[in-house]
């Protein structure tokens, strides 16, 4: 069985959520760039189904794993499921000093306007 616009991974962690009320451990202990993928997955198959305990927990996850690689996809995940608390974590940390640099700030912007607008 296909799902439009979700990934196989996605729904299988979905189903886990459905029948236990948790994550999978994966989800859990994971910190890298796939680990983000699948939040941001989950959290697009949380508000398609409108799941909101996995929406949550997918939002809190986000924002441990907000960083400058990924901060600006997060954000933008943010805007499009109306996260308003991950996509406030999204703009205190990159309205800290130090953590974005002169040199990201284009790139952001142009992603910004593209996404955002």
């Amino acid at each position: 069985m296909k799902i439009k616009g979700m990934e196989p991974k996605v729904f299988k962690a979905m189903l886990h959520f459905i029948y236990t009320d948790a994550l999978p451990q994966e989800e859990k202990d994971g910190d890298d760039g796939d680990g983000v993928e699948m939040a941001r997955g989950l959290l697009a198959a949380a508000h398609r189904y409108k799941l909101e305990r996995l929406k949550l927990m997918c939002e809190e996850a986000l924002c441990r794993r907000i960083d400058v690689d990924t901060v600006a996809g997060i954000l933008v995940a943010a805007k499009e499921h109306r996260c308003q608390a991950l996509k406030a974590a999204c703009v205190e940390f990159m309205a800290r000093p130090g953590c974005m640099k002169a040199t990201c700030l284009p790139l952001l912007v142009e992603l910004l306007v593209k996404q955002l607008i």
